[in-house]
């Protein structure tokens, strides 16, 4: 006797046949990526000198901004969640503000703020001969600025989801608050510190808007791949496929890492 079938196992067509096509429209593209790949001269063509230069600033660039977004995110993931204070509602949206800033509106707010005549970086000029804008450490700074909402979300979360009997109760045994926060706090979200800094390096990784407005787009200096790839499209297609796959390679490992933890999410 075969099993009783369950109606909810069997989706309409009218809701199935738009779910293919969601998922045809999101595949396809990326399957084209795929087909058109050079994948015989592939070796050959990422260890060529402009890829290769191009892969070293992005893993450096993305590297060094997510050490930074975790130094300054996760203290203000830690007050936004522990500290209650007025305004916290209109703190946390402006931290968000930048996941949904077009990143090239985000490349010009900063050079109005670290421009050579910006609010801030006219005085470093002055004060100490720091030029930020169309430097490497300008890719830095506008790669941690579009990917800092990443960890400080994913580290609220975690603080939020804490048990936070674990802190009362190093309090009650005499420990400072700064002892509690490393002795406890942060064993506690580290997968969450994890998590965020994975998403913030991939972010990184893909930042183009924000980059190219207030770092230029120079080889050698502030040329990361999301650059070569759109400088290639129009002199080498060839190169820009290779490099568009090795972003697509990174993307694709990147949410492999994180399956575990989105899966396992409420």
């Amino acid at each position: 006797m075969s099993p009783p079938v369950n109606p909810s196992a069997r989706p309409p067509w009218i809701l199935l046949l738009p779910a293919l096509a969601g998922l045809a429209f999101l595949v396809l593209p990326l399957a084209g990526l795929l087909i058109r790949a050079p994948w015989p001269t592939l070796g050959t063509r990422l260890g060529e000198g402009p890829v290769l230069e191009a892969l070293r600033l992005s893993l450096l660039t993305a590297t060094l901004a997510t050490g930074l977004c975790v130094l300054l995110g996760v203290p203000l993931a830690w007050v936004l969640a522990r500290v209650p204070f007025p305004g916290v509602r209109l703190v946390r949206a402006l931290v968000t503000v930048p996941l949904v800033l077009p990143p090239v509106v985000g490349g010009v707010a900063l050079l109005l703020v670290l421009g050579r005549r910006g609010l801030a970086g006219r005085w470093l000029d002055e004060a100490f001969g720091i030029t930020l804008p169309f430097t490497t450490a300008g890719v830095v700074l506008a790669e941690t600025f579009v990917a800092m909402p990443f960890l400080v979300i994913s580290v609220e979360g975690a603080l939020r989801a804490a048990d936070p009997r674990y802190e009362e109760a190093a309090a009650t045994l005499g420990a400072s608050r700064w002892t509690i926060f490393r002795r406890v706090t942060l064993p506690l979200v580290a997968p969450g510190i994890a998590a965020g800094a994975v998403l913030c390096w991939a972010r990184a990784l893909g930042e183009f808007g924000a980059t190219i407005t207030f770092a230029g787009n120079f080889p050698g200096r502030t040329q990361t791949m999301p650059l070569a790839v759109y400088l290639a499209l129009e002199t080498d297609p060839q190169a820009a496929i290779v490099l568009s796959l090795v972003l697509l390679a990174v993307s694709v490992l990147v949410l492999a890492a994180l399956r575990d933890r989105w899966v396992s999410a409420p």
